[in-house]
C-alpha cells in the first residue's frame, strides 16, 4: 500500500477527484465544473442527412461526463442516416430515437425533441460537427449555479473557429442586431446553435417554425416569457447569459444544410414574432 487514495474510475468521478485535489477555482480555469449527482441533461439532436457525422457527434456526446438522456429527432432523411439510427437504436440502450415521416424542418423536429426532454436542463446539438459537445459543463453552469435560465452560446466573443465565409458572419451580425432592436436583448448571437434552457422554459413555450425561423423565434419568446408568480401576479424574466463556444463551420460541399433563403426566412420570423404570443 502505498497510502494514494483509489484512482477514479469514470470521467465523472475523475472530474470529482480532480475538484477535491486540486481545488474549485484551479479547476474552473481548466473547463472542470462539479456538476450536480442528481443532474439530468437532456440533449436534443435534429438530424438531417447526416450520415457521414452521426457515429462521431454521438460518440462526442456520450463522452460528456454528465449524466445525459440522448434525443435524437431524423426529419426523414433519405441518405442512410435513418438505418443507421435504427441499428443504434436496438442496439444501445442510452438512445431515444424519433422518426418523422416527412421532412419538416429544424424548428419542427427541435420541437419533437423539447417535448419527450425529461432533464432538468436541455441542450440543443447539431449532428454534424460544427459544435464540441465537450463544452456542455461550461455552458450549462449558469443554470447549475441558479445564475440564469437560459445559456446562448456565442461563436463571437473569445473562441476558437474557423476562419469562414465573411457574407454568412455579416448576415449573421445583422439578424442578430435586428432580433436584438426588438427584444432589447444585447445578444452577440442569435442564430448560434448551442442554446440551453431550464425545462420549464423551453416546454413553457409554444413554438411554430420548422426551419431556421426556430432561432430568431425561441430568442423572441425567451426574452418575453415570465415564470409563474404569486397571487395571480406577473413572474420574474428569464435571466439570459451567453458564454463563448469554439465552432468549426462546414461548407456547403462538406454538407452545410442552411441556405440563403433561410437568412430571409429568419428575417421574416424576427418581424413575425416581434410582438405575436
Amino acid at each position: 500500500m502505498d497510502g494514494c487514495s483509489p484512482s477514479p474510475q469514470s470521467d465523472a468521478d475523475r472530474w470529482k477527484w480532480l475538484i477535491d485535489t486540486l481545488g474549485e477555482p484551479f479547476c474552473r480555469k481548466l473547463g472542470i465544473f462539479r456538476i450536480p449527482e442528481d443532474l439530468t441533461l437532456s440533449v436534443v439532436i435534429p438530424v438531417y442527412k447526416e450520415k457521414a457525422t452521426i457515429h462521431e457527434i454521438l460518440r462526442r456526446v456520450r463522452a460528456v461526463p454528465i449524466r445525459k438522456e440522448i434525443i435524437v429527432v431524423d426529419d426523414y432523411s433519405t441518405d442512410g442516416t435513418r438505418e443507421i439510427l435504427r441499428e443504434m437504436e436496438q442496439r444501445d440502450g442510452d438512445l431515444k430515437v424519433f422518426y418523422h415521416e416527412r421532412n419538416q424542418g429544424k424548428g419542427a423536429a427541435l420541437r419533437t425533441g423539447f417535448r419527450h426532454a425529461t432533464g432538468q436542463i436541455v441542450i440543443v446539438q447539431d449532428a454534424d460537427l460544427e459544435y464540441d459537445p465537450a463544452q456542455y459543463p461550461q455552458l450549462i453552469q449558469p443554470i447549475v449555479e441558479d445564475q440564469a435560465d437560459v445559456v446562448y452560446g456565442s461563436r463571437f466573443i473569445g473562441e476558437t473557429h474557423r476562419v469562414h465565409l465573411f457574407w454568412h458572419y455579416l448576415a449573421n451580425k445583422f439578424l442578430t442586431f435586428l432580433s436584438n432592436i426588438f427584444t432589447n436583448l444585447n445578444l452577440t448571437d442569435m442564430e448560434v446553435c448551442y442554446k440551453v434552457f431550464r425545462r420549464e422554459v423551453i416546454q413553457g413555450i409554444r413554438l411554430q417554425s420548422d426551419r431556421f425561423g426556430f432561432e430568431p423565434e425561441v430568442t423572441a419568446k425567451v426574452a418575453r416569457f415570465r415564470f409563474p408568480g404569486e397571487n395571480g401576479q406577473p413572474g420574474r424574466r428569464c435571466r439570459i447569459y451567453e458564454i463563448p463556444v469554439s465552432y468549426h463551420g462546414r461548407t456547403y460541399r462538406e454538407g452545410k444544410h442552411i441556405r440563403p433563403k433561410d437568412g430571409v426566412q429568419a428575417l421574416y420570423c424576427i418581424l413575425r414574432y416581434a410582438f405575436a404570443d
